[in-house]
């Protein structure tokens, strides 16, 4: 039970609890509110969920069923492309839509493409706001959420936001992060998304707390042809805060998570705003990776990861080889002697991680970023030992009243 306390912050009989929120968020994102104390209301449908999400009253939204947006702003075809990736067309491959232009940049094959318009559009979440759903019945079908432009203070628990366009890349995100602050994304599902599951743009997505989720990445339509989704998330912004905990991240091939700042590594998107000195700095504690048919982290310049607690079990590649030479700073707790190295920063010792039936685990051992935790809300490391068990039996939707 006391690990459970640790781990998941799961403080069901706490007065401090907000309205039908349940806990508090900890790590970077500590001391978000959400819709705070305001009566907790229940959408009729999907217009009335999209007129409270986008207002700029503060409310406390609960999801008890399922709002599906497919068909709500009717198909698109068009001409998108079959990427070299997709060698597999006629046996579960994805193809592309042409999103920023990715299609026309690589130079890929044309198709002709039909998909969901809704997928690849989104709901612009205004500030203060909590959107928890009941049980295990809030689902939002067919459109992801887009905190940005200033919106803060938002609390999305326990629910499922899935069918994004599976079939496609550039299908749609399932949550956007771009120039926010204090977002806790806590005991959801994401699954049979198009693109990203959870990606911060450019513009920085400030203090964020993603606990307790499922990334669920089994698909019939795999960029990499192996039934595993690759793009699972992706952090890019400027300045981004971001403590991954306790989530269970199962059935990817790529991207969970790719870290970093410099975005001209990402040929298919255009330079913004010069160089600069931002980074990307993520703690990742205590999550369980399994079935990774391809590669967990992936830094390049201006990411930074803290790595410990972890369980990677049949992960093919724990960390990329060019993670390092791309210009990611890493240290991951390798070895019993490492574990003092964080007292100084985190005020307490690293946790080692855990590795199994996976390739290559090798000592990252860059520590001087680790001062950027200083003075910084930090994620409490529970036992390795326990990690697997308490994260398969809590992240992801229905493991909590409301």
């Amino acid at each position: 039970m006391a690990f459970r306390l640790v781990l998941f912050n799961i403080l069901l009989l706490s007065s401090t609890s907000l309205a039908q929120v349940v806990g508090a968020a900890t790590g970077f994102a500590k001391g978000v509110t959400g819709g705070g104390s305001a009566t907790p209301a229940y959408p009729a449908d999907i217009k009335e969920l999209r007129s409270w999400l986008t207002d700029s009253t503060p409310r406390v939204i609960m999801l008890k069923k399922e709002y599906n947006f497919i068909g709500s702003q009717g198909t698109v075809t068009a001409t998108g492309c079959r990427p070299s990736s997709n060698t597999c067309p006629d046996s579960g491959g994805q193809d592309a839509i042409n999103g920023a232009d990715w299609c026309t940049r690589y130079g890929h094959p044309d198709i002709a493409v039909t998909y969901d318009k809704a997928g690849t559009t989104f709901i612009d979440v205004k500030s203060n706001k909590s959107i928890v759903g009941k049980g295990s019945s809030g689902v939002i079908r067919g459109i992801g959420l887009r905190i940005a432009n200033g919106a803060s203070n938002i609390i999305i628990q326990n629910v499922h936001i899935t069918e994004l366009n599976p079939q496609y890349i550039w299908g749609g995100d399932a949550i956007t992060l771009a120039g926010s602050d204090l977002v806790w994304i806590d005991h959801c599902k994401f699954s049979l998304i198009g693109r990203q599951m959870v990606v911060t743009g450019y513009a920085k997505a400030g203090r964020v707390t993603i606990s307790n989720n499922e990334f669920d990445g089994k698909t019939s339509w795999s960029a990499t042809c192996n039934g595993d989704h690759y793009w699972t998330m992706l952090f890019l912004g400027s300045s981004d805060l971001i403590t991954l905990a306790g989530n269970y991240i199962h059935d990817c091939s790529g991207r969970a998570p790719k870290v970093l700042y410099n975005i001209i590594q990402l040929p298919h998107f255009k330079k913004i705003g010069g160089e600069g000195s931002a980074n990307v700095l993520i703690h990742a504690v205590n999550n369980y990776f399994n079935s990774i048919g391809g590669h967990a982290f992936d830094l390049g310049t201006g990411g930074m990861a803290l790595i410990e607690g972890n369980v990677f079990e049949s992960v093919t590649t724990t960390i990329t080889t060019t993670s390092v030479s791309a210009g990611g700073r890493i240290f991951n707790a390798y070895a019993s002697s490492d574990s003092n190295t964080c007292t100084a920063s985190l005020g307490r010792a690293c946790v080692q991680n855990t590795v199994s039936g996976s390739g290559l685990w090798k000592a990252y051992t860059t520590s001087s970023f680790l001062t950027k935790f200083s003075g910084k809300d930090v994620q409490a490391a529970a036992a390795v030992s326990g990690v697997k068990s308490n994260v398969k039996s809590n992240s992801g939707v229905g493991h909590i009243g409301n």
